[in-house]
């Protein structure tokens, strides 16, 4: 297998040193040989803690931009108010995992096959500790996590007493409330433990709950859609592979797909539904179930978690109403028809972003690499070229690009994975590792419980109506 970006640099650095020519400081040699992650993490945490010391010394007074009326009745966009370590947006370049952008990942984290996709347990470190982690860091988690991944039988029994036709997401959020009762902050909050120690049962949570969520999600699939059955993890797999492995697929390539989309939708800022509310029920020291439980809620919104199934109905109604293989003329004129219709495109468009999702982009290389010869993938990338375009006409869209749910749903509809319903709760398990990684930070940093400031009609007009006067 060809060495890595990371790889040749530690090689490069280890020569360096046998030759004489530089002295690496005991940290370095460390942050190369652990591979365990909580310890890793128990060494960088009182550095950033004296980092945020730091910062709120300095430079606490500085303001960080204006809000304004439109902000605060407009859904919060664009108000810079919260830290979020993890991952930043930016609208142009799209999503860094820890400073890194998605093609960065996909050269410099672990991969399980030559070429491929990067494995969720290495993004996972990533998130974490900010640093890329060997195959060895990244094996060890994957270990750790099969450890932890059985389910008490009170879980099911929970998700059992639910309707069969209860939406996979009333599911996953009934079974996440249920694994609750094995919450190691919760016993350590009663026992009266040390603030600044809240962060290590928080990992605790967090882990074996990342850990218990294939198995969770596949059974609901299961129960939902094929009579039930339970199939056992095969803890030789990595955790996208055993996961596609217990939703019942055997295809590498499908292997392969569920590493990359857990990879690719783990984390998106802060400021979305579902990472958002995490933190906000987290910052009153709920434990990760109870967080993450009210986050997968938010998720299940048909503005947030419910979008790409959106975009495969849309698709199939057009496939169904002008062909597969439709030219560019019938395609642009069913999407105007569609516009005109008082309708959206689903799929295009993002708050933040203004240029093409890279998380499209490396689902449509994807595509290309596995399936170019799919009629669907195909009819996909007619719509990228023709859509943009119409929006730009129409004067109202500022970001007139494809987004991650363009593309995700035709992905997993081509290799089997039909029941759209279940979508999101793929989109669930993938999250997890975003903004659990984050809880732990913000327990670690002691983030405050979160307390903004809210106002009513009357106030906004009196306040305005004084600024106008002033002015």
């Amino acid at each position: 297998m060809a060495m890595g970006g990371r790889a040749r640099g530690v090689a490069s650095k280890l020569r360096r040193i046998s030759a004489g020519c530089e002295i690496a400081p005991h940290w370095w040699f460390r942050r190369l040989l652990t591979t365990d992650l909580r310890s890793r993490l128990a060494e960088l945490i009182p550095g950033e803690q004296e980092r945020l010391k730091k910062l709120k010394k300095e430079h606490g007074s500085v303001p960080l931009g204006q809000t304004t009326v439109d902000m605060a009745i407009g859904g919060m966009r664009g108000i810079k108010g919260m830290l979020w370590e993890t991952s930043l947006l930016d609208p142009e370049e799209g999503i860094r995992f820890r400073g890194l952008s998605i093609p960065e990942c996909q050269e410099k984290l672990p991969a399980a096959v030559s070429d491929g996709e990067p494995i969720p347990e290495g993004l996972f470190w990533l998130l974490v500790t900010g640093e890329v982690p060997s195959k060895e860091q990244a094996a060890t988690l994957t270990k750790d996590w099969a450890s932890r991944s059985d389910i008490p039988g009170h879980v099911y029994d929970v998700v059992n007493a639910l309707p069969i036709n209860a939406h996979p997401m009333t599911q996953l959020t009934a079974g996440v409330m249920a694994l609750q009762t094995d919450s190691e902050f919760q016993k350590a909050y009663e026992k009266g433990i040390h603030k600044s120690k809240f962060w290590e049962p928080v990992y605790e949570d967090s882990m074996n709950l990342i850990a218990r969520l294939p198995g969770l999600a596949s059974y609901i699939y299961q129960r939902t859609y094929h009579g039930g059955k339970l199939i056992e993890s095969n803890k030789s797999l990595d955790y996208g592979a055993n996961f596609a492995h217990m939703l019942g697929f055997k295809e590498p390539k499908m292997y392969e797909l569920m590493r990359l989309y857990l990879s690719i939708h783990s984390d998106h800022e802060g400021g979305n539904v579902s990472a958002h509310t995490v933190r906000l029920v987290g910052s009153a020291l709920s434990d990760p179930y109870l967080s993450f439980a009210a986050g997968m809620n938010g998720l299940a919104g048909p503005l947030h978690g419910l979008a790409n199934q959106e975009v495969l109905r849309w698709i199939n109604e057009a496939v169904e109403a002008i062909g597969a293989d439709a030219s560019k003329e019938k395609l642009t004129k069913y999407v105007k028809d569609t516009l005109n219709s008082g309708k959206v495109v689903p799929g295009y468009g993002h708050a933040v972003l203004r240029k093409t999702d890279p998380r499209y982009t490396c689902q449509r290389e994807f595509a290309l690499k596995h399936l170019p010869d799919d009629p669907i993938f195909k009819m996909v990338s007619n719509l990228y070229e023709v859509v943009p375009d119409i929006l730009l006409e129409t004067g109202k869209v500022k970001n007139p690009w494809p987004n991650v749910d363009a593309h995700s749903g035709v992905l997993l509809q081509y290799f089997g994975l039909t029941e759209e319903n279940y979508y999101t709760v793929l989109f669930g398990v993938s999250r997890a590792l975003g903004v659990l990684a984050q809880l732990v930070w913000d327990r670690a940093l002691g983030l405050p419980i979160e307390r903004p400031k809210s106002m009513t009609m009357g106030w906004l007009e009196n306040y305005c109506k004084k600024q106008t006067v002033t002015a």
